[in-house]
């Protein structure tokens, strides 16, 4: 164990998953939330140390060096392509890295001890009670949604979600759903699979205009932070929108993906806390922690409750263990430290990117930086297609924001790029960076 132990700590290191300087637990802390000895753990540190891996000082604790790493040299199979993009900044996805494990393992074992023998057994189809709880709890606080544990619904994701209300919509007789004119397009995708058309809404400088046409059965919106381009919903649109919903009996989708990802003023809080009764509330930890847990939540008005856990289906499709352990990391608070150390991180990254871009690229402008793990940089007319082309030569993987546009939008915006700085780690972040500068200069 003492070798495995040392030899995983010099994979992290050596692919940058703990940066130099990074403080590591303490040998007993560290032995416990692994489930080891505590000397076996203080000799792998030891040999680490030793090696020039990690340094030890009274008073300061166990650190990374601050070395440099040889990486191995990659060979590229006669598949893939020279310019392969080495740096993802596709927008949409987190720091992987920075997943915390330690403190994800203890919410698991302590959730995994307290479980009741049933707990492992088919389940609820809305989802484990603990977890319900917990959210309805932890929405209230953070976001300001207005519900109660029977009326949530655990799914796989959000787009999980828009499927099983897919469902319901098609068989209420909905034939339609308004989306924005620049969103995601494997959304608009899943409402076209199940019959849904969907209707483009306006779009102006103040961003989306949300009351829909006549005849419009459902409303899609991202309220807090509209993907991609970054606006908020301002709040005689929020009231517009609601009222449509009350006047016609409409119904209205809240994505709200990175809502808890505000960084320079208060949080928006959520559009249903204005109008729980005709407004389902979609959320994720896929931004939050890590999309592979598999993990989203929907708060829907009462009169919907039903119908959804029945699209959904007699079986809970979330697997339990993550669900218990969910439900522990947020009621013993350990989730909201984590998204507060995560959202000092995601600052730091888009105050760097706007700082270079001051000093290399200033005729470039930024927008929707308020909040999220991405931002909207804007190019001269025309320009798109040949910037895309030379971040693949830089090696950089980033998304045209014309990639976003539904096909029958009216409002077609200027060319520009849209940069997610989730994915890098806090080590390729400063590499990634440098070749986005290099192509925007």
């Amino acid at each position: 164990m003492r070798r495995a132990l040392a030899a995983a700590m010099r994979d992290a290191v050596r692919s940058g998953r703990l940066a130099p300087g990074t403080r590591l637990p303490s040998s007993r802390q560290l032995a416990a939330d692994l489930g080891l000895a505590r000397n076996t753990v203080a000799d792998a540190y030891g040999d680490l140390v030793a090696e020039g891996w990690l340094t030890a000082r009274r008073g300061s604790g166990t650190r990374v060096a601050d070395r440099t790493i040889t990486r191995p040299v990659s060979v590229r199979s006669s598949a893939q392509p020279p310019g392969e993009p080495c740096y993802d900044l596709i927008p949409g996805n987190p720091d992987l890295t920075a997943f915390p494990r330690a403190a994800w393992l203890r919410a698991t074992r302590r959730a995994l001890a307290a479980a009741p023998d049933d707990a492992f057994g088919y389940g609820d189809p809305r989802g484990r009670p603990e977890l319900r709880a917990a959210l309805a709890d932890h929405l209230a606080r953070a976001r300001g949604v207005y519900t109660s544990p029977e009326h949530i619904l655990i799914c796989a994701g959000i787009s999980h979600g828009l499927q099983i209300l897919s469902k319901v919509l098609a068989g209420r007789g909905a034939r339609n759903v308004a989306v924005e004119s620049y969103g995601p397009d494997r959304h608009r995708g899943l409402l076209a699979a199940a019959g849904l058309e969907t209707l483009s809404l306006p779009l102006d400088t103040h961003g989306t205009y949300p009351v829909p046409p006549d005849g419009t059965d459902t409303v899609l919106l991202t309220p807090a932070h509209q993907f991609p381009v970054g606006t908020t919903l301002q709040r005689d649109r929020r009231t517009a929108v609601v009222d449509w919903a009350r006047r016609t009996g409409g119904l209205v989708l809240e994505d709200d993906y990175d809502g808890e990802f505000r960084f320079d003023h208060q949080s928006v809080g959520a559009l249903q806390g204005l109008a729980p009764d005709c407004v389902v509330y979609l959320g994720t930890a896929s931004q939050t922690l890590a999309p592979g847990l598999r993990l989203a939540w929907m708060a829907l008005p009462p009169t919907l409750a039903e119908e959804a856990v029945a699209a959904k289906g007699q079986t809970d499709s979330s697997e339990v263990l993550s669900q218990l352990a969910m439900a522990e990391f947020i009621t013993s608070g350990a989730y909201s430290r984590h998204v507060r150390a995560a959202r000092r991180r995601y600052r730091d990254r888009r105050d760097s990117l706007v700082t270079a871009l001051g000093q290399h690229a200033p005729k470039v402008r930024v927008t929707g930086t308020a909040a999220g793990l991405h931002t909207v940089l804007s190019l001269p007319p025309g320009t798109e297609q040949r910037v895309l082309q030379s971040a693949t030569r830089q090696g950089l993987k980033v998304a045209g924001l014309s990639r976003y546009r539904h096909a029958r939008s009216l409002h077609v915006m200027a060319d520009a790029i849209v940069v997610g700085y989730g994915v890098p780690s806090d080590a390729v972040w400063p590499q990634a960076l440098s070749a986005l500068m290099r192509i925007l200069s």
